[in-house]
């Protein structure tokens, strides 16, 4: 199964490496594609859809034999930019889209017209049905290993459920952290695997020095899972700061959650503030320090190069 994923991409190595908030960049990605791998950026990492432009063309220049380059939108109403990264997306042209958090119908009309693949997030069968039925390439498997976003299901349960069911490529997402991990991945059956975590500890990611040595100095053990930065839950690294503010949501955001009228601009409300909070202990030293990372972190001993940690995974 793993050579589906590398027919479609045309790469080497059966690994993409997962759109980050504010890690993922054009320098990881150029590494990436060097090194035979996909590489890929949320779109949300670029202020305005000039600097979006910008990075599409970079990699569309530097793109080498045996490696691709995609990016990943959020498909749902939270993301008021999306309409206008998919047009500009769409007019530039980049090998795949990564969907998350939303329908991805719309996305998977407007980049097929443009030639592009979309493979599209899911945490379980009923989902990852509805997409394949949408006409998605790719189904992203995300388990309960996974870092920022995680699904419910393990990996092997989640995998070969999909496997099962689904007569397009699963690409597994989560708990990947070193080339045995990646085996057992596809042992259950995926085509291929998203990894994320690792790459946060690399020389080209733009985030602190602090950041980058917390993955190092923290393991799987001081994951854990926080309802306070987008309203969705999501794995981020147990420092002081989170066991200060604990992760359950509040009592008025638990209280405004029921109402239906109110539910999507509280959770929007609560992705603006996370997300801020998230950008400012990533970019800059503070006390309020909110990383995002997943237990794979568990196999980060050093802070390395991007092609080092692709080398690791690979051999």
């Amino acid at each position: 199964m793993s050579t589906s994923l590398l027919k479609i991409l045309q790469i080497k190595h059966p690994i993409i490496q997962a759109p980050m908030f504010l890690v993922s960049n054009t320098s990881m990605v150029k590494e990436a594609m060097k090194s035979g791998i996909a590489g890929c950026i949320p779109a949300l990492n670029y202020r305005t859809l000039e600097e979006l432009r910008k990075a599409l063309k970079e990699l569309k220049e530097a793109k080498v034999e045996g490696g691709s380059f995609g990016f990943n939108l959020i498909v749902n109403k939270s993301n008021i930019k999306y309409k206008a990264q998919l047009e500009v997306i769409c007019e530039e042209g980049c090998d795949f889209i990564i969907t998350s958090l939303g329908s991805p119908e719309e996305t998977i009309k407007q980049a097929h017209k443009a030639g592009i693949k979309v493979f599209c997030d899911v945490v379980d069968l009923k989902f990852a049905q509805k997409v394949v039925a949408l006409g998605a390439d790719a189904v992203i498997a995300v388990n309960n290993e996974a870092g920022g976003h995680r699904g419910h299901l393990s990996p092997e349960i989640l995998i070969k459920e999909l496997v099962s069911h689904c007569n397009i490529p699963i690409i597994s997402a989560g708990g990947v952290g070193c080339k045995a991990d990646i085996d057992r991945m596809l042992g259950y059956g995926a085509a291929g695997v998203s990894v994320g975590s690792p790459f946060i500890a690399s020389l080209e990611a733009n985030v602190t020095e602090e950041y980058k040595q917390a993955c190092v100095d923290y393991g799987a053990k001081d994951i854990v899972v926080t309802e306070r930065i987008s309203g969705t839950p999501c794995t981020v690294i147990n420092t002081p700061y989170v066991k200060k503010i604990g992760t359950k949501q509040t009592w008025m955001e638990s209280i405004l959650n029921r109402n239906k009228k109110l539910k999507k601009w509280v959770k929007m409300i609560r992705f603006s503030i996370g997300m801020r909070a998230t950008e400012n202990a990533a970019t800059k030293v503070t006390y309020k320090t909110v990383w995002v990372a997943g237990p794979s972190i568990e196999h980060t001993k050093e802070i390395l190069s991007t092609q080092a940690i692709i080398k690791n995974l690979t051999c």
